[in-house]
């Protein structure tokens, strides 16, 4: 298998903050994501602009993932499809992301946007060739196996 992990959050209505979306779901076996839990358990993270790179020649990302520091630069080659890419920061690790209604709204996330993050591990070099295979949809059986083993909260 391809997919490793999976998280998948939302954009929960009420919260004080604009770009953070709580995990709803997952397969709970990703170290670096599971390093961000807080006390209580709960993982969040941030959706936004890409404020923390600087691109020379190459492409500049389109958006990040944080968490007090830049967690994943965010990928949006094609505006037409609900996918994205880009990869766990200091590791190897490839993610693809499926999204729905993840708009921004008066500076903000959508309420009720859903951000799907599938990892694969030991992947980054491909993580571009893994976005084509989603797009294809040569990863769809992976993805509903990974959806399926999944605990919510």
């Amino acid at each position: 298998m391809i997919i490793t992990d999976y998280y998948r959050f939302q954009k929960l209505q009420g919260q004080k903050s604009k770009l953070r979306i709580d995990c709803v779901a997952s397969s709970e076996s990703y170290p670096p994501m599971e390093a961000l839990r807080n006390k209580e358990g709960a993982l969040f993270v941030y959706l936004g602009d890409n404020v923390y790179t600087r691109a020379g020649n190459e492409r500049r990302a389109d958006m990040a993932l944080s968490r007090g520091c830049h967690i994943s630069s965010i990928f949006n080659p094609d505006t037409e499809q609900p996918y994205w890419y880009g990869d766990f920061n200091h590791t190897a690790d490839a993610l693809l992301f499926v999204h729905k209604d993840a708009n921004f709204i008066n500076g903000g996330v959508q309420v009720g946007a859903v951000v799907e993050c599938f990892v694969c591990r030991g992947q980054r070099n491909n993580r571009a060739q893994l976005y084509n295979l989603l797009c294809d949809g040569d990863l769809d059986e992976e993805i509903e196996a990974v959806r399926k083993a999944t605990a919510t909260f």
